[in-house]
């Protein structure tokens, strides 16, 4: 039997087999030790994963903290905005749980509204003018809404403006596409765009050019057929210019509510549906005070430019 002096002055060796993490770790300069077990300096991919994972949200921090509304630097994604998911969810995913869950939450004529909308329905919001009436911020139940030129868009993110009390608040529930053109917030509510083009036309073109020459005298039946056909071509290309003008404006209006390209959580959900023949049954307006005020005087002339003989300015 061994003696309890010899067991204590045997020496202790670690082999190979026994612990092949210290061979490892001799031969490996990726290797190191910590707290006495072998821990190796290989990167994985959960390792790439959280570093990614990290930056992202130190990203995230600091743009809304920049911006103080956005987590992507301004950058709206559809996904990222709550309203547009809760649109989703109403839009595909209308089961009865969900159903009565609303219900404890909502009037009865908005239930009735709301699940009408979920289950006739799974894509973008149809809605007549009459229908769209309904969501202009009165009913804390239902989203805000506002058209131009026929799409319609969720703005329920800004109540402030858009709701009751809020500075702009003529606007939901409704499409005003010729007030946003015009600027006449009291008597231009509505979607009809018919002349609104005017407003673009210069004054001096309204009445036809004077056939008086400098001295006085009448001018031949040529020269007139000339300068009245002139002054008709003007005028034409106002208008038209006027038409493309004032679309243009409406497209500008329009780029401000689109998804993603703004910074208040905006978003398209549809559009308005109407029947044929719907414009033709409303009455032509004739161009608000304001946007008559507005209109040019004068015809825009062009700089007139010399020609050598061989057709080069000069």
């Amino acid at each position: 039997m061994s003696t309890l002096s010899e067991l204590r002055s045997r020496p202790t060796t670690t082999s190979a087999k026994a612990n092949p993490d210290i061979k490892s770790a001799e031969t490996d300069p990726r290797a190191t030790f910590a707290d006495g077990d072998f821990v190796s300096k290989r990167i994985g991919v959960l390792d790439v994963l959280r570093i990614i994972g990290g930056l992202f949200l130190l990203s995230s921090a600091l743009s809304y903290f920049v911006t103080n509304d956005s987590i992507l630097w301004g950058y709206r994604p559809a996904f990222t905005v709550p309203a547009q998911i809760t649109a989703w969810m109403v839009s595909f995913f209308p089961c009865l749980q969900f159903a009565h869950f609303i219900r404890l939450f909502v009037s009865p004529n908005d239930y009735r509204l709301l699940m009408l909308q979920a289950f006739s329905q799974k894509g973008p919001v149809l809605l007549t003018d009459s229908e769209l009436l309904l969501y202009n911020g009165t009913r804390p139940s239902l989203p805000i809404y506002l058209a131009l030129n026929g799409t319609i868009y969720d703005v329920s993110t800004s109540p402030q403006t858009y709701g009751p009390g809020g500075s702009y608040h003529f606007f939901a529930g409704r499409d005003a596409s010729r007030a946003f053109v015009t600027g006449c917030f009291q008597t231009d509510l509505t979607p009809d765009m018919r002349g609104v083009e005017e407003m673009y036309v210069p004054l001096d073109l309204d009445t036809e050019p004077s056939y008086i020459d400098g001295e006085g005298h009448e001018l031949g039946k040529e020269e007139r057929r000339k300068m009245r056909a002139e002054w008709k071509s003007k005028k034409a290309q106002a208008w038209k210019k006027g038409r493309e003008r004032a679309m243009k404006t409406i497209a500008g209006w329009q780029s401000r509510f689109e998804t993603g390209k703004n910074q208040k959580g905006y978003f398209e959900v549809g559009r308005v549906v109407r029947e044929e023949g719907w414009l033709e049954k409303m009455e032509k307006r004739e161009l608000c005070p304001k946007a008559k005020e507005a209109r040019p005087k004068n015809t825009p002339t062009r700089k007139a430019v010399e020609i050598d003989a061989e057709g080069n300015p000069y």
